[in-house]
């Protein structure tokens, strides 16, 4: 009898098993679940990348990787996502060490959004936060380590239009003069890292035209003589972004200044930035570009500057390839103005060359005068295969008197050659899409 009801109890618990299984995949069905992925190895040679090198120094070289892992869920409620990320620098750990040296494993991404109905909906999270072209905010994919955000987002979308209002409040739990003892001291510094953040960005399109605006408040925490929390300086960054596109004929526009204090409780005054790109596709091979962008520098006594800084954009993107200004540099500087044409040619259906020269001055004279900085150009070529792609670059810059006094080197001491030189690998395996 025992025997009979063991057996009944077994087929009863292998049906209800089944019936969860048949449940879970019904409800997984209904969702949209994607698994997918990314390896990039990147190997540069680095003669004058970031900055002009001394004719006794060495070049760089060396290989680094960046690893991703990316998660996504989706129900009509909610999106959840989750980007995994390590970047490798070949030979950084020694052999059988049980642990990463670089200790560069990290969470890049992980939000989720919340449908709140007729076009609302708020996105709360570590996230890459980008508009247009990420002038000011931008992911920075180039860089191997990205860019990201700890922020709410509050988004509204109908139509043509759309609204983000963001908020971010940023602390450090762990440090002894912060959260465990009662206060909000934000003791991470460098890079403008901010300690709050708000900002509205609106977007409407018409047939021809987009346009964009930015208006952004960061708030950097300062310290007194002796190292205690003393106040909040903060600075606003206001401005627009124009596209229009009509035929083979484009042109863009960004307009921005900045007010309010920086770090040091530095007041900013008349900082601004102002670029004008135009594009034309003279055949459908070749397209070609024109642009000027200028960048106020710094021109205030002490404890004000009018110089303008693009903040958390992918600047990478901007002035040169080989990142001579406003990449991790050139902060309350002589400013910049970048005059440069471009041509992309696409040499066949999965490849493309593209070349580029700028020619930079500062937008103030340096001590001496001089304001000539030089002229760089950025060649890449990409090859697209069946299931990955391929990226060459050089970059080679002829710097002029003005960046030797810049950069604080006698031109003697200077290398002949300043060029940099790239190769990456990018592959994208989708496990489940």
């Amino acid at each position: 009898m025992n025997k009979i009801i063991f057996v009944k109890d077994l087929k009863m618990k292998k049906q209800y098993v089944l019936i969860c299984m048949l449940v879970a995949t019904f409800q997984f069905a209904q969702a949209q679940f994607t698994l997918d992925g990314e390896f990039r190895p990147r190997t540069e040679y680095r003669h004058g990348f970031g900055s002009i090198i001394p004719d006794a120094a060495d070049a760089g070289f060396g290989i680094s990787t960046r690893i991703r892992l990316n998660a996504g869920y989706q129900v009509d409620a909610y999106k959840f996502y989750l980007s995994f990320q390590d970047v490798i620098v070949w030979g950084e750990n020694r052999q059988i060490l049980p642990y990463d040296q670089n200790n560069s494993f990290a969470i890049f991404e992980a939000w989720a959004e919340i449908n709140l109905g007729k076009g609302w909906s708020t996105k709360l999270g570590r996230q890459a936060i980008s508009y247009d072209d990420q002038r000011i905010l931008g992911g920075l994919d180039w860089a191997q380590q990205g860019r990201n955000h700890d922020a709410a987002l509050i988004k509204y979308k109908k139509d043509k239009f759309l609204l983000d209002v963001a908020l971010a409040f940023n602390q450090d739990y762990s440090h002894p003069t912060g959260f465990v003892n009662g206060g909000t001291a934000y003791n991470t510094t460098g890079f403008f890292s901010y300690k709050t953040m708000q900002y509205a960005y609106l977007k409407q399109s018409w047939e021809n035209l987009t346009g964009s605006l930015l208006l952004m408040n960061n708030g950097f925490q300062e310290f007194d003589v002796n190292d205690a929390p003393d106040g909040v300086s903060n600075l606003q960054t206001l401005g627009t972004h124009l596209n229009y596109k009509k035929g083979s004929f484009g042109a863009a526009l960004n307009a921005f200044v900045q007010t309010g204090k920086r770090q040091g409780e530095v007041d900013v005054k008349g900082a601004r930035l102002l670029g004008l790109d135009f594009t034309y596709k003279a055949t459908p091979k070749v397209g070609l570009g024109a642009g000027i962008e200028i960048i106020s520098g710094n021109d205030g006594g002490a404890g004000e500057t009018g110089a303008f800084f693009p903040l958390y954009g992918t600047n990478h993107k901007f002035n040169g390839f080989m990142d001579y200004f406003y990449v991790g540099n050139h902060a309350n500087s002589i400013g910049l103005v970048d005059i440069h044409v471009s041509a992309n040619f696409k040499l066949n259906e999965t490849s493309s060359l593209m070349i580029k020269a700028l020619n930079f001055s500062g937008e103030q004279d340096l001590p001496s005068g001089e304001n000539a900085l030089g002229t760089e150009i950025d060649l890449v070529y990409s090859k697209a295969f069946k299931s990955y792609a391929l990226k060459l670059g050089y970059s080679q810059m002829f710097a002029s008197d003005g960046m030797y006094e810049l950069k604080g080197l006698p031109k003697s001491a200077v290398a002949d050659m300043q060029n940099w030189a790239w190769a990456m690998l990018v592959i994208k395996p989708k496990f489940i899409n």
